[in-house]
């Protein structure tokens, strides 16, 4: 077992790096769709097509970002450098993806495809070298496992903030149906979320170095043929695709079923039922599986846990089709966001540590120090399962007849079509996830064997160093430290958000109106 353990204040300093990512990606997950057909204009079949498309750029820009990880050498490692290159650009784009330009149809989809493209990549450059962090910062399994519940613990209490606010915040700065409201509730978040990632810099060591022997293409090699990599891609898309459609419908349930002026009375108390205070209960409820996850994982082994909560997760999604539209309804959906919210925020950590798993399988059978490039696909399976969600609410809601005009009344069949995307086609994702979780061969007892073999090899390593000090083949300076082709990567990203900052200041949508 590894010996390199972490303080409380990194594990708290890199759980305020998820709580930043989380803020924006479940604003993303649950109100962008929204945003894009009700508040931006696009059509439910201009948005199903744009989170599809924009998948195909993600495919090689998060494996690259791996790689340039992999190979970057400053002083301060090879992942936390960019924490701090790009924090700055990640709060930007958050907001250019929320301001709505006063121009055509036609100019307003391609400023929507360009501001979302770039979004994701920028996400990609913070959030692949951040989750690769995990698997840097110790050797031992179970203290990696630690860490990835601090990481989604202070995840769920930013999506919490996030979510429990997004609204009301979109109400005081503008107005809820108004794009100004949008852009500047976005310009608040990105400012909080800006302050967390240098937060998260400033707390967190890397404590591993690790120089890989292998090319670009034998890395790549190893990672094909790592089979259970494979399975945990699979198995990550599902929970991605779990909950986003869960969330993303949201919304649209909230506004067409529930109705957008309804109270919730529990006894003496009475207060507004919205989606809001449904996904942040939620998000409450996660961060209670995410303290569950240690033990349960500890007692029963990562896999079996994965395995028994999908389980549980197929049933009481199922449930929910059943509620009836009344008080008593109302409490009961409460209720089973929370237990399914429960089940979900025991995984989430399960997810990151098995990466950091995976990891070592593939460094100790190939040789490969390739951290970055696994947790690449981490940041693949998240973007892509959030896409397939998306883009499956966007396309079944068109197909049960869903009207997106302002003020229209929804058929039945679009009704009982929000009701199954609440429900039983969650609840089918959760099926396929339990099977697919089942082949996954790493197990307890199979990781010790892994961890005891690579203790040695590091050790007779010197290329391996446990320490925190410069090493040889890094550099004090920064922007030397990089990989050439990232430092033009950072000059293109330069521009490119410079010229939409002047592009909103021209259409008079950016700042005050």
């Amino acid at each position: 077992m590894g010996n390199l353990r972490t303080t409380l204040g990194e594990k708290v300093g890199y759980g305020l790096g998820d709580m930043s990512s989380s803020m924006f990606w479940k604003i993303f997950s649950y109100y962008l769709p929204f945003f894009y057909s009700n508040i931006f204009g696009l059509t439910l079949d201009q948005v199903a097509l744009l989170l599809v498309v924009t998948r195909i750029w993600d495919a090689v820009s998060d494996p690259m970002m791996g790689v340039l990880a992999d190979r970057t050498r400053t002083k301060w490692g090879k992942y936390r450098p960019y924490l701090l290159l790009m924090a700055v650009p990640f709060a930007l784009s958050g907001i250019f993806l929320f301001s709505t330009p006063a121009a055509s149809p036609t100019v307003k989809l391609v400023w929507a495809y360009l501001t979302y493209i770039l979004m994701m990549t920028v996400y990609t450059g913070i959030n692949v070298p951040y989750g690769a962090m995990l698997g840097v910062m110790t050797d031992d399994s179970n203290s990696k496992t630690v860490l990835s519940s601090f990481r989604m613990f202070f995840a769920y209490g930013g999506s919490f903030l996030a979510l429990f606010c997004w609204e009301p915040l979109c109400r005081i700065l503008g107005g809820y149906d108004s794009p100004a409201g949008w852009r500047n509730a976005m310009i608040v978040v990105a400012a909080f979320c800006l302050l967390l990632f240098l937060l998260c810099f400033r707390m967190t060591k890397e404590k591993l170095h690790t120089v890989s022997k292998a090319s670009v293409g034998s890395d790549l090699k190893s990672l094909l043929r790592n089979a259970p990599w494979w399975i945990l891609i699979g198995a990550a898309i599902c929970s991605n695709l779990f909950s986003t459609v869960r969330g993303s419908v949201a919304a649209y349930f909230f506004n067409d079923v529930i109705g957008q002026n309804v109270n919730l009375n529990l006894g003496p108390f009475s207060f507004l039922f919205y989606a809001g205070l449904f996904l942040s209960i939620g998000e409450v409820s996660n961060m209670v599986g995410v303290a569950l996850a240690v033990p349960f994982s500890e007692k029963f082994g990562k896999k079996s846990t994965y395995m028994l909560s999908f389980a549980a997760l197929i049933l009481f999604s199922a449930l929910f089709f059943y509620i009836p539209i009344s008080q008593g309804g109302y409490f009961w959906m409460l209720i089973l966001q929370v237990v399914i919210s429960i089940f979900t925020g025991v995984i989430s950590p399960l997810v990151w540590s098995m990466y950091a798993d995976v990891s070592d399988f593939a460094e100790n059978r190939d040789g490969t120090a390739s951290t970055g490039l696994i947790f690449s696909s981490a940041s693949m399976a998240q973007k892509f399962g959030g896409a397939f969600g998306g883009f499956a609410v966007m396309w079944l809601l068109k197909a049960f007849g869903y009207n997106t005009s302002p003020g229209a009344v929804q058929t039945p069949e679009a009704i009982n079509g929000l009701w199954l995307l609440m429900s039983w086609i969650p609840a089918a994702v959760a099926g396929i996830a339990v099977i697919v979780i089942f082949f996954y061969p790493l197990t307890r007892s199979r990781m010790c064997d892994i961890q005891d073999a690579l203790a040695v090899k590091r050790e007779n390593d010197i290329t391996a160093r446990p320490d925190t000090q410069e090493t040889e083949e890094s550099s004090s300076n920064l922007w030397k430290g990089l990989p050439k082709v990232m430092r033009w990567v950072l000059v293109i990203l330069a521009v490119i958000l410079a010229l939409e900052l002047m592009f909103v200041f021209y259409t008079s949508t950016c700042f005050l109106r």
